[in-house]
């Protein structure tokens, strides 16, 4: 059983677990293979906040453990299993913005942990803080697509969403091969044609843009996210942490007496 000092922290995850396992054996009776692996990789991912805390001796405030727990369950259960992604709009957009949003307070966390550190000599203004945080989730947020990008290249997925566009603006269709932008509006329909000669209408009411405006709007909802909470870090460093609101989603290193008391917790 993982270990968490709070009881609604535990309550979260003894719930989400329970749900992760009835999809798990739901998949697993209708032959969705594909699906148990994704909630056996959840079931995982649902234990590694209690397992960071105790190997890195930091304690994660409860408000972000419960947001951790619920974005695991909602990015994949929901997101994936369940098709959120496609059938709830906006629901890709949400995540990656909450993501670029708990990627900056880990890696502010990450710093503040060093700017306390007696091991360390150096020591980083409020503003630097904040643009390291910044940098770090943003880091993470063009990590994560270029993993969605060979993802899809190289399995065969498609991480990367497609979207329904009307009108293209392009040089490749330019007949003067002279860098002109040639614009293509009103599109109503794409038509494909194969190799033996059959076309097919796809029917979606415009052109198929193939996960470029994706990557780019989680990108965009990934800087909105890092820059809030790099903008809230600030505040809380040059407050000299008495900000409540972002305490609540800034891991601290436990002391060596609260390093005690939380193995005798453990213990119990």
């Amino acid at each position: 059983m993982p270990y968490y000092s709070n009881k609604a922290t535990l309550a979260v995850y003894l719930v989400l677990r329970g749900l992760v396992i009835f999809s798990l054996v739901r998949a697993a009776l209708r032959g969705h293979y594909e699906s148990v692996f994704v909630c056996g990789l959840t079931l995982g991912l649902l234990i590694l906040p209690s397992v960071l805390t105790r190997k890195l001796q930091i304690e994660l405030p409860t408000t972000l453990e419960i947001i951790i727990l619920l974005f695991i369950f909602a990015a994949e259960i929901l997101g994936e299993i369940n098709s959120f992604y496609i059938r709830v709009p906006n629901w890709d957009t949400m995540l990656h913005t909450l993501n670029g949003f708990l990627c900056a307070a880990v890696g502010f966390a990450l710093v503040d942990m060093l700017n306390r550190s007696d091991r360390f000599s150096f020591r980083l203004s409020p503003v630097y803080l904040a643009i390291v945080a910044f940098c770090f989730s943003m880091t993470v947020g063009v990590l994560w697509e270029f993993f969605e990008y060979f993802g899809d290249r190289l399995l065969g997925l498609d991480m990367q969403k497609d979207t329904i566009i009307r009108a293209i603006r392009t040089v490749e269709l330019d007949p003067t091969r002279s860098n002109r932008v040639h614009v293509i509006r009103d599109i109503a329909d794409v038509m494909i044609v194969h190799a033996d000669g059959t076309q097919t209408a796809l029917g979606l009411g415009g052109y198929l843009d193939v996960g470029l405006n994706d990557t780019m709007k989680d990108l965009v909802v990934n800087f909105i996210g890092a820059a809030v909470f790099s903008v809230i870090g600030f505040f809380y460093v040059k407050e000299k942490g008495k900000g409540r609101f972002a305490a609540r989603f800034i891991p601290r290193v436990l002391r060596r007496e609260e390093k005690a008391a939380e193995e005798e917790k453990e213990e119990e």
